[in-house]
């Protein structure tokens, strides 16, 4: 069960995009498990991937296919990562993309695919083939939601975001879909993501847009510390609303498409944390008064990947010993530990290095029984400040993942 609120926001339509999806039966019965994007031409594409070494075939294959063309269509199966594979992974997508190009008249260098699920299995292509034409004659504008449900493996809900904004009088849509549960820490994880705004932007502004979004969201999440092979994220600008192009990060247009973008990846990324596999608590790590964002990152991560942490915190037993321990072995050069202090919520839990005097057991453990909680550090070195997102470590999620090929 998801924690908070993780409901489907009206998902609004994009100008220039249209998706198709079906039941291909690539890994689960009765569900639709193989998606297509639909682009308009000159639609500005851009993308973000893993940086696992052992990047699944599709991953591969996107990042070579961006650097040739503007890509027209996108095609993602679920069930089935495509990963660890070999020669026969890498023809399995490549063929994938030429047989898709083939229905669609396109090349195929204009098809990006993507896929999730099961590492080290080659993909069921009969499957695959025969659901691209029923997922391409399925296309339509309105059909976000049932995409954020074609994409999904060990999630429990779909996740979407969606917004609508004013540029000079014209209105434009951004809309996104995400999924993701497990296998996921910073630079990227078993996560997809998709997002799409009908706004005229330059190619070059449409990478720097998801770069400088990613790194404040998909970048700041991490549920069990496990860096996926698949992790992709794609944001594509149709132009087709109408408008003069951005072109310039001086254009006071920019900073507000930066913005909404930033609401919307981070509003993915987080409901990715609270779909956590087994995650019974949103945990909200914020460390200040670090030299640079460097370091407040890696307190922050080094708390928030915490086994003992996180099972302290399923157990809301305020055990704060354990945060000040994966403080204390963050790789920080020179830490004056007589200068930290820990909050949990406004509940100061450590002053000046050791327990605060007005610290009880009792306030500590009234916020560990919340669903959502913030662990504040203050470094006392500096000005700097950063935040990444966690959720707690649960039975549900050993059960999910011994089980997760049965």
């Amino acid at each position: 069960m998801a924690v908070g609120d993780v409901s489907m926001p009206h998902m609004h339509v994009v100008k220039g995009v249209k998706i198709g999806s079906t039941e291909a039966h690539v890994r689960y019965p009765n569900r639709r498990d193989l998606v297509i994007f639909q682009f308009a031409e000159n639609t500005k594409v851009a993308g973000v991937f893993t940086q696992n070494a052992f990047c699944a075939a599709p991953v591969q294959v996107s990042k070579a296919h961006l650097l040739e063309t503007d890509p027209r269509y996108l095609v993602i199966n679920t069930g089935n990562a495509n990963a660890g594979t070999g020669a026969l992974g890498l023809k399995n997508a490549q063929q994938t993309c030429q047989a898709l190009a083939d229905i669609a008249g396109v090349t195929a260098t204009q098809i990006l695919p993507f896929s999730t699920g099961v590492i080290g299995e080659q993909l069921p292509m009969p499957r695959i083939l025969a659901g691209l034409e029923p997922a391409i004659s399925d296309l339509s504008e309105a059909h976000w939601d049932a995409a954020a449900k074609g994409i999904m493996t060990t999630d429990t809900t779909p996740k979407g975001a969606s917004e609508q904004f004013e540029l000079d009088g014209v209105i434009y849509t951004m809309t996104g879909i995400s999924k993701g549960a497990g296998m996921i820490r910073p630079n990227m994880a078993t996560m997809l993501s998709f997002v799409a705004t009908d706004a005229p932007i330059a190619k070059n502004l449409v990478q720097k847009l998801l770069k400088t979004s990613v790194d404040q969201s998909f970048n700041r999440i991490t549920i069990d510390g496990d860096t996926s092979t698949n992790d992709s994220c794609i944001f594509a600008a149709t132009g087709q609303a109408g408008g003069v192009e951005i072109s310039s990060e001086q254009d006071a247009r920019y900073s507000t498409v930066l913005e909404v973008l930033s609401r919307i990846m981070k509003r993915l990324a987080q409901l990715i944390v609270r779909d956590g596999e087994g995650a019974t608590k949103f945990i909200t790590v914020t460390v200040e008064g670090g030299q640079n964002t460097e370091e407040c990152c890696e307190v922050a991560y080094s708390i928030a990947h915490s086994p003992l942490v996180k099972t302290a915190i399923f157990a809301s037993d305020p055990n704060w010993g354990r945060i000040l321990c994966a403080i204390g072995y963050a790789k920080i050069q020179n830490l004056d530990v007589e200068k930290v202090q820990v909050w949990l919520d406004e509940v100061q839990i450590c002053k000046d290095g050791g327990a605060a005097a007005d610290y009880t057991e009792e306030a500590g453990a009234q916020v560990m029984q919340q669903t959502e909680m913030t662990i504040r550090v203050n470094l006392g070195r500096g000005d700097a400040k950063d935040t990444v997102y966690t959720c707690d470590l649960s039975y549900d999620y050993v059960k999910i993942n011994a089980d997760y090929r049965s």
